[in-house]
C-alpha cells in the first residue's frame, strides 16, 4: 500500500482560495498514471491529509482510491485506523509526504519517501527523496521507483503497452 498526504505531495503546496471562497488545488496527471498502474497490479492506495476538501475527495474517487482520511491533525491514529482496516503491517507500507506533520508516519513505515521539495527535516529522515517535486510527479516517480524494484515494471509495460 501507498499512502499519500496531499498539499505539498499530490499537489504543489499551493492552497488556492477564490473571491466565494471556493478552493482549488491542482493535480499531476503523471501522478495519477503512476496510481493507475499501482492499482493495476492489485495494490492499494490511501491518503491521509491535514486539510479537508471536496477536491481531495474527487481527485481520490476518480484515480479509484478506496481509503482517504481528511482534517486530521495527528496522522498516527489515522494510520493505525488504516492497518487495522487493511490487516497491513508497517514494512509492506510506502508513504509519501512533504511536512513536519508527516514525520510521525514516515518513522513507522516499511518505506518513507519525501518529495523533492519536502522541509529538510523531512528529508533527513526518510529512505528516499524523489527527484521530483510535489504535484509533478513526485508520486509517479516513487512508483516506478517500488514497481521496478519489485521487478514488475517490465512485465506491466509489456501487458498494457
Amino acid at each position: 500500500m501507498i499512502v499519500l498526504d496531499v498539499d505539498g505531495t499530490m499537489t504543489d503546496g499551493a492552497i488556492n482560495i477564490g473571491s466565494r471562497g471556493e478552493l482549488f488545488k491542482t493535480f499531476d496527471g503523471k501522478d495519477g498514471m503512476g496510481i493507475a498502474l499501482w492499482h493495476h497490479v492489485g495494490f492499494k492506495t490511501a491518503i491521509i491529509t491535514g486539510r479537508k476538501s471536496e477536491i481531495v475527495k474527487n481527485r481520490a474517487e476518480e484515480l479509484r482510491i478506496e481509503s482517504v482520511t481528511q482534517g486530521v491533525v495527528d496522522k498516527r491514529k489515522a494510520y493505525a485506523d488504516l492497518k487495522e482496516k487493511y490487516n497491513i503491517s508497517d514494512k509492506d507500507i510506502a508513504y509519501i509526504g512533504d511536512d513536519l506533520n508527516d514525520l510521525p508516519v514516515l518513522k513507522k513505515v516499511g518505506l518513507a519517501i519525501a518529495v523533492g521539495d519536502a522541509t529538510d527535516e523531512v528529508k533527513s529522515r526518510v529512505h528516499m527523496v524523489t527527484e521530483k517535486r510535489g504535484g509533478h510527479g513526485a508520486i509517479r516517480e516513487a512508483i516506478e521507483f517500488i514497481l521496478k524494484a519489485q521487478g514488475r515494471w517490465d512485465a506491466l509495460m509489456d501487458e498494457l503497452f
